[in-house]
């Protein structure tokens, strides 16, 4: 930096390592490359500028030998064409050649000679009639090629000049000609003259217009025209453009036409079936179309398309009118007239099963614009959209236009050429190639139709009025039997080859067969064993057990959150395989429930044919765990665990339940003190006082006799069992008002509790949270409640086979009329009930307007339902609302969705069978000197054994403060049930007194008796005391 003195130059050091010749090579190189760069960038602007030079000079020549052209045409013929005459659209004239040469449709002066052109060509047409002698002169096979290319020109040209000037011609192009003469429609006439199918050249003019894609001008024009279309005053008279677009589609490349194939992209079915109400605008081109080659022609191309997964659709012409969808509302509102064809083929019924679920598949969900049905909701929370994503929203019309072509005959006629040759009677030889088609063409399509489309306007009629069911009952029983699942066809499911052949038939076969069996009777299902036998009924439940068993345990799929997100719209596309497990999963799970609760109302197959042959100590150890595939089966599918194994989780939950709130801790909040000749309204004021949080914990109780002197011994839990037993049995007696019995002596809500109790609703509350105390104490209370009220604790919908548990006579007449052969009208019934409490009739009407609604054969069955509706439902919806409100403050709900109503009946009063005796005696513990072998012992065990139900019944309340064990056996009790000696001597004075209990510890203190006829005599007196807790 600073000069130091010495004139020597320091030797310079790179510290790369590299000397600086080789620095200075490096350098030389990056240099010469980059002068190469240079001079080659410039040879090619060099070369790009003589091209554009040379493109333009040769344009600049073009157009002006266009303008010499041009001027000598005018020369020529005139400016007013007075010298145009028939001989110049002869093959020796020299007029359409100078006119396609200097011809620009977007000249305004080319497009008048155009049309002035198009104008004499049709009147001459119309004098003479000949157009063949007109272009081709005396002997137009010598002419043809001359002819015809002459003819392909005037045609393209009179279309190119329509799309060109579109926007000023947008009121004309949907005219006709008989209410008009405007350019447009005289345009459009020439073409429609010349492509006229009679014509030699016909075949050749449309292939060029083919080649030259004039689909895509004319979706064009159709779009402009359409929104400036004006009503049609000739009635009958189709435009000029819809019957040229007629004449075109007819050309399908069959023999003897020979046009060509052109790019789907600018087919018809691209371009113009992707406008929006397409056959609105044509009706006459919609039955064109429908017939029965050209639909089959079209669909097919559409296809292959969808086989090849090539995207050919347009631009969308708007974001609530998307092309696929307007391509499936076109395409679907001609299906209906080609399937109803007798000609029509499988092939054609297969081709539009795949388009149709290929278009499907894109579209958003449709929200029904009535209630969804009750049986639905499971899956109607499952697919709800995500926040973050953008909603499709289509046009409400497009919606409409779908929903509707998707109609009961549509589906008839879809199913029936389907399935028309396929035997319901299975085959020896298994399943052909034709039969698996048909089965994966039909439920693909099904399967989209219920992600899309409302189910309740469709489940009926699939149910019903198609072999559906049984013709995918015979294909999956056959597959069952064989051991191997027939691989459905790619194409057709747009699924990976690997995906288990059973997922898709189920997928659609449990929601339908789900929704006949709500609707089949109890004499069909048992006696009549339609619409399945059950034979079949219990090869159906293996199945099933096996597919769930396999998707939530074996191979599980995601948790809750993730399976929401793909049961979204996007989220399916993108991971079908896996959307359709869940639906699955949910479908068979339902329908594999309510085939349990068939069973459980008259069994026909044992119940461990549910029960999952996987289920262990580490399943139940897994099941109380959240997050684990075990406690996600308890949710999905509990029926595939046995009932002892629920009943350990449901316990293990209660026991957790109440370590949690201090359940038995050593001080009691709550202390009741209880009048045994006024229990119900005690117990009522001072439990309806307490906060949920109290309700969970210790409740302790003291009982006042009739003198008002508290009853003797200390509450350590039998005294309150006790009064649980009282409490219920005085609450739930129909003497109260609250409960009626039906024919069978089970309990359901009155429906007529306001005309008794003002504070009715109150008491219902109450009465849900006492049941729920005596649950979650693990009090077994003998109180009997009907099916249908029980299935209001799972929240669950009541159909028409409950009704008879409620009101056998009201359903013996309902199935008499669901099978009257006669004219139902004639009967005189409407959609009216009639409700008779306590002598006061009131009439309801089952629908708005019902009073004037005849029932009919069309609508018996939805009178059928409503009846049993409002019997089962809507007459107790409140009663059972705030019952359950009440229920629900210490039982979860997750907790009795585990059981079915039968087993929740279990949960409450345990089994109905007499005592097992000899399991008590398993269980039992000495104390005082007794032992198992003592003498009073084998006596009092012989006294026990002899009593009657009832007697033991009695006994157990005795010992135990409740008359009924454990669920599980007497192994469960706690503590374990003892049997201790009352006297330290058999002396006369001990041997006088009577046993007696502590029921907090299931203690019977048993004096030694020396008969056992005294046995027997001191214990039937102690135990029928009744005496309360002061009998010592």
């Amino acid at each position: 930096m600073f000069f130091t003195g010495d004139p020597t130059t320091r030797k310079r050091v790179d510290l790369g390592g590299r000397s600086s010749k080789e620095r200075d090579r490096q350098k030389l190189i990056e240099q010469t490359r980059l002068e190469r760069n240079r001079r080659l960038w410039l040879r090619q602007q060099n070369s790009a500028a003589i091209k554009i030079q040379k493109c333009f000079r040769g344009r600049k020549a073009v157009e002006a030998e266009h303008d010499k052209v041009r001027d000598q045409f005018y020369r020529t013929y005139g400016k007013s064409y007075l010298n145009i005459n028939r001989q110049s659209f002869g093959p020796d004239s020299e007029f359409l050649r100078n006119l396609f040469f200097f011809f620009n449709a977007q000249n305004n002066g080319d497009f008048t000679v155009l049309v002035e052109t198009c104008r004499l060509l049709l009147q001459l047409v119309q004098d003479n009639g000949d157009i063949i002698s007109l272009f081709g002169g005396v002997d137009y096979l010598t002419n043809h090629a001359l002819v015809d290319y002459r003819v392909k020109q005037l045609a393209f040209c009179c279309i190119q000049a329509v799309y060109h000037n579109r926007e000023q011609l947008k009121d004309q192009v949907l005219m006709t000609p008989w209410e008009s003469s405007e350019p447009a429609v005289v345009l459009l006439e020439v073409v429609v003259l010349l492509i006229d199918q009679k014509l030699p050249w016909a075949c050749k003019i449309v292939g060029y217009l083919l080649q030259r894609n004039v689909f895509t001008l004319f979706r064009e024009i159709v779009l402009v025209g359409k929104e400036n279309r004006r009503p049609n005053n000739c009635v009958g008279k189709a435009p000029s453009l819809e019957r040229m677009l007629s004449m075109i589609i007819s050309h399908v490349g069959q023999k003897p036409c020979i046009c060509p194939h052109i790019d789907p992209l600018c087919s018809f079915s691209s371009q113009m079936l992707t406008i929006p109400f397409l056959w609105q605008l044509f009706p006459s081109l919609k039955e064109v179309f429908a017939t029965r080659e050209l639909s089959r022609h079209y669909t097919h191309q559409m296809a292959l398309c969808v086989q090849g997964h090539a995207n050919v659709l347009p631009n969308d012409v708007s974001a609530e009118y998307p092309g696929y969808a307007c391509l499936l509302g076109n395409m679907l509102e001609t299906a209906g007239v080609t399937l109803s064809q007798p000609d029509c083929s499988f092939e054609m019924a297969i081709d539009l099963a795949a388009v149709t679920t290929f278009l499907l598949e894109t579209l958003p969900p449709i929200k029904s614009s009535s209630r969804e049905t009750r049986e639905n909701s499971t899956l109607a929370e499952d697919d709800a959209a995500l926040p973050d994503e953008m909603e499709i929203v289509l046009n409400r019309d497009l919606e409409q236009q779908i929903t509707n072509a998707i109609n009961s005959r549509f589906l008839l006629q879809l199913t029936n050429v389907l399935f028309g040759e396929i035997s319901l009677n299975g085959s020896h030889y298994g399943l052909d190639e034709k039969e698996v088609t048909a089965v994966g063409a039909a439920c693909a399509f099904l399967n989209v139709i219920f992600n899309t489309l409302p189910l309740e306007r469709i489940m009926t009629i699939l149910a019903y009025r198609t072999d559906l069911v049984r013709v995918l009952w015979n294909f999956m029983k056959q597959c069952h039997e064989k051991q191997r699942w027939s691989s459905l066809p790619e194409q057709l499911l747009h699924l990976p080859a690997d995906v288990p052949g059973w997922l898709l038939p189920l997928a659609v076969f449990c929601p339908v067969y789900k929704h006949m069996l709500m609707i089949v009777d109890n004499e069909e299902f048992y006696e009549q064993e339609k619409p399945l036998s059950l034979k079949d009924i219990r090869c159906l439940i293996i199945i099933l057990r096996q597919a769930l068993w396999q998707l939530l345990w074996v191979n599980p799929m995601a948790h809750n959150n993730a399976v929401k997100q793909m049961m979204n719209t996007s989220a399916y596309r993108r991971n079908p395989v896996e959307s359709i497990k869940h639906r699955v999963s949910v479908v068979a799970s339902e329908l594999l429930s309510q085939l349990q609760d068939w069973n459980n109302r008259r069994q026909f197959t044992p119940p461990s044919d549910f029960h999952a042959d996987g289920v262990d100590d580490f399943f139940i150890s897994q099941a109380v765990l959240d997050g684990t595939k075990a406690n996600d089966i308890m949710k999905r599918a509990p029926f595939l665990v046995p009932f002892t194994s629920r009943v350990k989780i449901f316990n293990s939950q209660l026991l957790a339940a109440r370590q949690r709130n201090g359940a038995h801790g050593v001080f009691t909040r709550n202390r009741f003190r209880i009048r045994r000749d006024h229990i119900l309204e005690d117990a009522y004021n001072q439990m309806s006082a307490l906060s949920e949080e109290d309700l969970r914990g210790l409740i302790r109780v003291a009982f006042v006799n009739e003198f008002g002197v508290e009853e003797a011994g200390i509450d350590g839990g039998g005294i309150f069992k006790d009064f649980m037993e009282n409490i219920t049995r005085a609450a739930f007696d129909v003497q109260y008002g609250l409960f009626k019995e039906t024919a069978d002596h089970l309990l359901y809500p009155n429906p007529g509790s306001g005309m008794i109790h003002e504070q009715h609703l109150q008491f219902f509350h109450f009465l849900g949270t006492l049941l729920a105390k005596a649950m979650f104490e693990g009090i077994l209370v003998d109180i009997p409640f009907a099916t249908f009220f029980l299935s209001k604790l799972k929240q669950k919908f009541n159909y028409l086979n409950d009704l008879p548990s409620l009101d056998p006579e009201l359903y013996r007449h309902l199935i008499f009329l669901k099978h009257y052969q006669g004219d139902i009208s004639e009967l005189e019934l409407y959609f009216v009930i009639v409700n008779n409490e306590y002598g006061e009739q009131t009439e309801e009407e089952l629908l708005p307007g019902g009073r004037n609604n005849r029932v009919t054969n069309e609508n018996v069955i939805t009178f059928i339902h409503l009846v049993s509706n409002h019997r089962l439902n809507f007459q107790i919806r409140q009663q059972s609302s705030h019952f359950l409100r009440g229920f629900q403050q210490l039982i979860q709900k997750d907790w009795i969705d585990m059981f079915n109503e039968h087993e929740l009946q279990l949960l409450i009063s345990g089994s109905l069978e007499s005592l097992d005796v000899d399991d008590l005696r398993l269980h039992t513990n000495y104390a005082g000197g007794y032992h198992s072998e003592h003498y009073v012992i084998e006596m009092f065990w012989e006294v026990l054994k002899g009593f009657s139900l009832e007697k033991q019944k009695k006994f157990l309340k005795f010992v135990t403060g409740c008359s009924r064990g454990p669920l599980l056996g007497f192994k469960f009790l706690e503590p374990l049930f003892c049997i201790q000696r009352a006297a330290g001597s058999a002396s006369e004075e001990a041997l006088d007194r009577l046993p007696t209990s502590a029921t907090c510890m299931n203690l019977l203190k048993l004096p030694p008796y020396r008969s056992k006829q005294q046995l027997e005599t001191k214990l039937l007196y102690a135990i029928n005391a009744e005496a309360g807790f002061d009998l010592s």
